[in-house]
C-alpha cells in the first residue's frame, strides 16, 4: 500500500479506537472549550510530566489566574506551589511568570496565534508552539514529540532520528488534512498500546499495517 494511504488508513483506525482511551491532556481541554492561553500554559506544564499530575496542576493554578494578567500578579513561589509536582516545576513557574509579562506587555495579554512569535516566548520550543497555533487556532501545524516521532518511525513512514527532522519530513510528506491531528491519535496510541519497550501489538488497531521497525520484544 501506497504510503500517504497506509498513512490515511492508520489515522482512520486509531481515530475509530480514540475515543475508549484518555486523550492527551491539552487536546483533552481544547474539546472542552478552553482559551489560547490556558492551552498555552497546560501545554508548559505538560512537558516531562504526566497527563494526569498536568491536568490538576492546571487546573489549581487556573482557579487562582486564569489569564496572563491575573498570573502575572503571582509571585514566582506562589506559582510553583500551585504547579507542583510536575517536572522542573520551579523552572516553569519562572518561565510561566515571564510568559505572562511578554503576553501583556507586548501582545496586549494575547497569546499570538503564529509559530515564530510563539517561539519567542520562555519555554516554548517547536512542540508547544505547533500545538498552540492547531489546538487553539485550529491553524496548519504539525506538533511532534515522542510519541509522533517513535511511532512514524516504527511505521516507516520517515526515517528520522530527531522530533525536529521528523516534523520537518512530515511536512513535506504528511497529507495537508492530517496535519492536525496526527499528535492527539499517536500520542494517544503511544499512551496506551504503543510504548517505547514492549509495545502492546496484538491490542493494536493497526497491527498488520505495522512494519513495527525497531520493536525487538511485543505484546
Amino acid at each position: 500500500m501506497e504510503d500517504n494511504k497506509r498513512i490515511k488508513e492508520i489515522l482512520n483506525r486509531i481515530k475509530k479506537e480514540y475515543k475508549k482511551w484518555n486523550p492527551p491532556v491539552v487536546s483533552f481541554m481544547a474539546e472542552s472549550g478552553s482559551d489560547p492561553f490556558k492551552i498555552l500554559v497546560a501545554t508548559v506544564l505538560s512537558l516531562r510530566t504526566k497527563d494526569e499530575v498536568t491536568a490538576k496542576a492546571a487546573n489549581r493554578l487556573f482557579q487562582v489566574a486564569d489569564t496572563p494578567e491575573k498570573l502575572l500578579k503571582l509571585k514566582e513561589k506562589e506559582i510553583a506551589s500551585l504547579i507542583y509536582p510536575v517536572g522542573f516545576y520551579k523552572r516553569k513557574a519562572k518561565q510561566l511568570k515571564e510568559i505572562a509579562r511578554i503576553l501583556v506587555e507586548n501582545y496586549k495579554g494575547k497569546v499570538p496565534d503564529s509559530l515564530e512569535e510563539l517561539l519567542k516566548l520562555p519555554g516554548v520550543g517547536r512542540k508547544t508552539a505547533n500545538l498552540v497555533i492547531t489546538e487553539a487556532y485550529g491553524k496548519d501545524g504539525i506538533c511532534v514529540d515522542t510519541h509522533v516521532h517513535r511511532i512514524t518511525n516504527r511505521l516507516g513512514y520517515v526515517k528520522t532520528k530527531t522530533p525536529e527532522e521528523t516534523e520537518m519530513a512530515l511536512r513535506k510528506k504528511l497529507p495537508k488534512e492530517l496535519w492536525k491531528e496526527i499528535n492527539k491519535l499517536l500520542v494517544a496510541l503511544g499512551q496506551t498500546i504503543c510504548h517505547p519497550t514492549s509495545p502492546k501489538c496484538s491490542q493494536c488497531p493497526v497491527n498488520e499495517l505495522c512494519p513495527k521497525i525497531g520493536v525487538e520484544r511485543s505484546r
